[in-house]
């Protein structure tokens, strides 16, 4: 079980590195955001084009990214829409169980159903060049891979988590907490 935890912590480590970069993706976003509005007034004021559909492209690119970088952090964290009503009253090993089958069940085939389905599109998109049909648009291969690297990044964390609910279900609570583990295992 130890070697699962410290494999557990690796994609824990990879996935709070992605959250940290989603983070900052944010902040350039919104450079890039004021930096269009600002150049479409100012170009209108001076009657010359400062923006271009580059710019713009590249917010909605970065935006995306955002999304796409932060899903595992977010399941990692436990920051994700949840229904607790009846839930936080259960004991640690029934939320563990819970979380266990539901992961299991739910969350690990629909990340291998995103990647089985995103893959042929994605290929398409790259041996076609496939690129923006706006003026001076970007590539759209790129962006598109990132689908592709969201889901195997939140698959890996599925596993980690269920990893870690293993732990709490066997009664290795002592373990898990070493890890530092963030809110879906800070059950009371």
């Amino acid at each position: 079980m130890q070697s699962l935890l410290k494999f557990s912590k690796a994609i824990d480590a990879i996935s709070e590195r992605l959250g940290w970069l989603s983070m900052m993706l944010v902040v350039l976003t919104v450079a890039i955001g004021f930096y269009n509005v600002l150049a479409r007034y100012v170009g209108r004021f001076i009657g010359m084009q400062l923006s271009s559909n580059v710019f713009i492209e590249t917010q909605w690119y970065l935006f995306s990214l955002v999304f796409f970088l932060s899903f595992a952090y977010i399941l990692k964290h436990g920051i994700n829409v949840r229904v607790d009503f009846i839930y936080t009253n259960w004991s640690k090993r029934s939320k563990a169980l819970l979380d266990f089958w539901g992961h299991l069940l739910f969350l690990l085939p629909y990340c291998l159903l995103g990647i089985w389905v995103t893959i042929n599109p994605v290929i398409t998109s790259w041996t076609q060049w496939e690129q923006s049909p706006d003026p001076s648009g970007l590539p759209r291969a790129p962006i598109k891979s990132m689908i592709i690297v969201a889901f195997v990044m939140l698959l890996l964390q599925t596993i980690s988590e269920l990893i870690k609910l293993w732990a709490v279900i066997r009664g290795e609570d002592i373990v898990v907490e070493e890890l530092e583990l963030d809110a879906p295992l800070r059950i009371e």
